[in-house]
């Protein structure tokens, strides 16, 4: 990875630790692995986010996400790949990661309330809350992921 502006880490390394306290609470909050993967993988893809895009399928893959759920999670509304808790979490991920149109409303958090506890609704919030800002400092900063030669596109 490289980043064509300024690399966080680099500059102001106390907080990006600070950042990657919270994803590590993240993990041991108890959300499923494969859950945490695809609400960051749709905020990503909302965002427009090659670089947390590219990431996080390589995650979700290693935590044993099928490719074809993958493909589709742009159209999960239509697909039934995806169980009724991670559609209730999906639909929190893009109130949250649209937050100025969609003021999230009460009808999605009220849908939270038949799959989560209190607490995974919070880690949830705060999960959609970090890959938003992972997706802020990626895109401002303009990170470039590693190029696989033989996924390169032809010319």
């Amino acid at each position: 990875m490289h980043a064509e502006r300024l690399m966080p880490p680099d500059v102001a390394p106390d907080g990006y630790a600070s950042l990657r306290q919270v994803e590590a609470y993240i993990r041991r909050s108890g959300l499923p692995a494969s859950l945490v993967e695809l609400v960051k993988m749709r905020a990503s893809q909302i965002n427009g986010c090659a670089f947390c895009l590219d990431m996080h399928s390589k995650d979700a893959r290693k935590h044993g996400e099928t490719e074809q759920r993958l493909y589709l999670l742009s159209g999960w509304r239509e697909s039934p790949l995806y169980t009724a808790a991670e559609r209730t979490a999906l639909a929190w991920t893009e109130a949250l990661t649209l937050v100025a149109d969609t003021h999230a409303p009460d009808a999605d958090y009220r849908a939270l309330r038949e799959h989560f506890s209190d607490k995974e609704i919070v880690d949830l919030t705060y999960l959609i809350g970090m890959i938003n800002l992972w997706n802020r400092l990626a895109i401002g900063m303009r990170y470039v992921h590693d190029v696989d030669k033989a996924s390169a596109a032809r010319s």
